[in-house]
């Protein structure tokens, strides 16, 4: 989810100022995504300059301006709530991009990099396992709200940790991955590549 998208949502339910913006986003999304004021207020004025939102009179006591959605903001986010999220942009995934690295990379200990990687999930599904304990059974709005996001957390440390468990027992299965021709060039220099054994022919040499 885009910033842009958080803040429409927040203030199609009434005006708000950035550092109130930023504290209800927060709160709703338990901090799991936390936001900086300054980046509440670039995205404001984006918002502004594309007729999304206006401010509300002037500047407060404290400086502070509150926005509101316009018309075609109002359009905007029920455009949003009624449109499936796309799935067909992948996103970059650092585990992913840094194990498809390693398998191609000569010398990296891959089942090392795995067997770290799934230790730390592990201890991560661990302190949001403890946290769901503690959820109220009863949930008011904003406790309901933490309580999804919590859960879609749990959900993907499960399957990352089936994925590297996957991983694991696909290397165990495959041979050791030689060494490309290609990478051949990136050795260093005092480290001169293997060089290849030329067939013996009947021919003179």
């Amino acid at each position: 989810m885009s910033v842009k998208q958080g803040l429409l949502a927040l203030l199609a339910e009434e005006p708000m100022y950035g550092a109130r913006l930023r504290s209800e986003f927060e709160a709703r999304t338990g901090g799991t995504w936390p936001l900086n004021v300054g980046q509440v207020y670039t995205t404001l004025a984006r918002l502004e300059r594309d007729g999304l939102v206006e401010p509300v009179g002037g500047s407060d006591e404290e400086g502070r301006i509150a926005y509101r959605l316009t018309e075609t903001g109002r359009a905007e986010i029920a455009s949003w709530w009624s449109t499936p999220v796309d799935r067909d942009s992948t996103p970059r995934d650092e585990l992913v991009i840094k194990l498809a690295l390693a398998v191609t990379s000569p010398g990296v200990d891959v089942q090392g990099v795995v067997q770290t990687q799934r230790t730390a999930t592990l201890r991560h599904l661990r302190d949001l396992t403890r946290l769901k304990s503690r959820t109220s059974d009863e949930p008011d709005a904003h406790d309901l709200a933490w309580l999804l996001v919590l859960e879609n957390l749990l959900f993907a440390a499960e399957a990352e940790v089936r994925w590297l468990d996957h991983v694991e027992a696909t290397l165990r299965r495959m041979p050791a991955v030689p060494l490309r021709a290609d990478a051949r060039s990136a050795l260093p220099a005092d480290e001169p590549a293997p060089r290849a054994t030329a067939p013996t022919t009947g021919g003179r040499s």
